[in-house]
C-alpha cells in the first residue's frame, strides 16, 4: 500500500503555495494544490520501490494522457494538459450588439485555453473522480465525484457542465468549429455546483434512453453560496434512436459502419441574480441590469438532434427562454438554432487526403421575439486537419456575421480564424 509522507506535501507546501514573506494569489492556489499531490504521489512510489513490486503499479499513456493504476485496478490517477493557439482577424469575439459590428479591429495571436486535466477513481473502478483546471485564467472549472456502479442510474456530486445541451457538453477541444455557436452565450447553463441523477436505460433496442435529472445551486461557476432558497433544476432525456448512444464530440472520426443518433429533449428554470452563464460564472444578457438575489426567473426549453455514419456528422438545436423580471415587473422571450455538419470527403473523392474534414454551421439568434427583424446570423465554414484526432488538430475558420434591425441598418462582418488545439 502506498502511503503518501506528511513531509512531502510540507515540503512542497511551503516551496509552492506559500512563502515566510509572500502568499501565492488565490485564484492559482487550486492548481498548486493539484501538482503537489501529484507529484508527492509518484515522489512516495518512487521512495517505496523496494517494498513494491514492479508489476503492482502500471505507468502508461492513453487517450487521456499519462495515466498510472494498481495491478487489481482499483486505483487509477490519469493527467493530462491541453493548449489550444489561437490567431483571429479583425476579432476574435462574437458581435453580440449593433455596435460590435463598428469597434476597432483588433487582430489577436492567443493562448486561448490551457488546460490540466485530473481524473480517475479510487477504491472501487466505478467511484471515479475529475477536476480541471484552467490555468490561463486561474479558475477551478471542475471537481466531481462520479458514484458509476450501475449503467442505469449514476450519482455525480460537485461542480461540472450540466448536461443541458450539446454543443456546451461538447469539450472546446474536441468541436468541429474554432468555437461554439453564437447561440451559445445566451443560452448555455454552463457549469454549476449540485448533485445529478443520470443513466441509460434499456439499452442497445428501439427504447434505448439516456437521462439526466440535476438539483443545483444556480448561481454559476465557483460560487459557495446561493443568493436565495430557489434552485436550479434541470431536465435532459435523449432518445438513442438506432439504439447506439452516441458520444459527445465532434467530427465521426469513428467512421460508424452503423447509423448512429439521437433526439433530445431538455428544459430548465431557475431563480437568481443573473440571465446568463459562462466560464465565468452568472451575468447578464444584453440589455438586462445587474440582478439582485432573487430577480430574475429564467425558464428554457431545447430540441435537440445528432447524427453520426462513414464520415458524415450532424447536429442541431432548437432554443426558446424566457426571462421574468420581478424588480421592474417585465419579461422578455427569446429564441435561437444552430445547424451543423461535417464530412470527410475523402470517403468519396481519393484526391482529398484523408485527415482533413470540412464543416459548416448556420445559426440564428433573436434576442426579442416581440420585435420584429430583429436577429443576428452567423454562417461559417471550418477545415480541420486530424494529425492525431482531436488530439492534435488544426482548424481553419471562416465565419459571416449579420445584425438584422428594426430600422433597416444590417451590418455585417466577416472573421479569419486559425487554431491549434493540442493535448498530451
Amino acid at each position: 500500500m502506498i502511503q503518501l509522507n506528511p513531509s512531502c506535501f510540507i515540503r512542497n507546501y511551503d516551496n509552492y503555495y506559500i512563502s515566510e514573506k509572500k502568499l501565492v494569489p488565490i485564484k492559482t492556489s487550486h492548481f498548486y494544490i493539484l501538482l503537489v499531490i501529484f507529484f508527492c504521489f509518484i515522489n512516495q512510489v518512487i521512495a517505496q520501490t523496494d517494498s513494491i513490486s514492479s508489476g503492482k503499479i502500471n505507468a502508461e499513456y492513453t487517450d487521456k494522457g499519462f495515466a498510472f493504476s494498481t495491478s487489481d485496478n482499483n486505483y487509477l490517477l490519469h493527467i493530462e494538459s491541453r493548449l489550444q493557439f489561437r490567431f483571429a482577424t479583425p476579432n476574435d469575439q462574437d458581435p453580440l450588439t449593433f455596435d460590435d459590428f463598428y469597434k476597432d479591429n483588433q487582430t489577436t495571436f492567443k493562448i486561448n485555453r490551457a488546460r490540466l486535466k485530473i481524473g480517475g477513481h479510487a477504491y472501487k473502478p466505478w467511484l471515479k473522480y475529475y477536476f480541471e483546471y484552467e490555468l490561463s485564467q486561474g479558475n477551478l472549472l471542475d471537481f466531481r465525484i462520479m458514484i458509476e456502479r450501475w449503467d442505469f442510474f449514476k450519482i455525480k456530486i460537485g461542480q461540472w457542465k450540466t448536461y443541458y445541451n450539446r454543443e456546451r457538453v461538447i469539450s472546446s477541444g474536441k468541436q468541429q468549429m474554432v468555437d461554439r455557436s453564437i447561440i451559445n452565450r445566451p443560452f448555455t447553463i454552463d457549469r454549476q455546483q449540485g448533485i445529478e441523477f443520470y443513466g441509460r436505460i434499456f439499452p442497445q433496442t428501439l427504447a434505448d434512453f439516456t437521462y439526466h435529472l440535476s438539483i443545483l445551486t444556480g448561481v454559476g461557476r465557483g460560487a459557495t453560496v446561493n443568493d436565495d432558497n430557489h434552485l436550479m433544476y434541470v431536465g435532459r432525456l435523449q432518445w438513442n434512436m438506432f439504439g447506439r448512444e452516441l458520444e459527445m464530440t465532434g467530427s465521426d472520426l469513428k467512421f460508424h459502419e452503423k447509423p448512429t443518433g439521437l433526439i433530445a429533449l431538455a428544459a430548465a428554470t431557475n431563480r437568481s441574480p443573473y440571465t446568463r452563464f459562462s466560464q465565468a460564472g452568472g451575468g447578464e444578457l444584453t440589455g438586462f441590469d445587474e440582478g439582485i438575489p432573487g430577480q430574475y426567473r429564467v425558464n428554457q426549453a431545447l430540441l435537440e438532434t445528432a447524427f453520426k455514419y462513414k464520415g458524415f456528422s450532424w447536429q442541431n438545436e432548437f432554443h426558446i427562454k424566457s426571462v421574468k423580471d420581478y424588480v421592474n415587473d417585465d419579461s422578455r422571450n427569446l429564441n435561437g438554432q444552430y445547424f451543423q455538419a461535417g464530412y470527410f470527403f475523402s470517403n468519396i473523392w481519393s484526391i482529398i487526403p484523408e485527415p482533413l474534414e470540412v464543416a459548416g454551421i448556420y445559426s440564428n439568434y433573436n434576442p426579442d421575439i416581440d420585435i420584429a427583424n430583429n436577429y443576428e446570423r452567423e454562417l461559417g465554414m471550418a477545415f480541420n486537419w486530424f494529425f492525431n484526432e482531436h488530439r492534435n488538430k488544426l482548424t481553419m475558420e471562416i465565419t459571416h456575421f449579420s445584425y438584422h434591425s428594426v430600422d433597416n441598418q444590417n451590418p455585417k462582418e466577416w472573421r479569419f480564424r486559425l487554431q491549434w488545439d493540442i493535448s498530451f
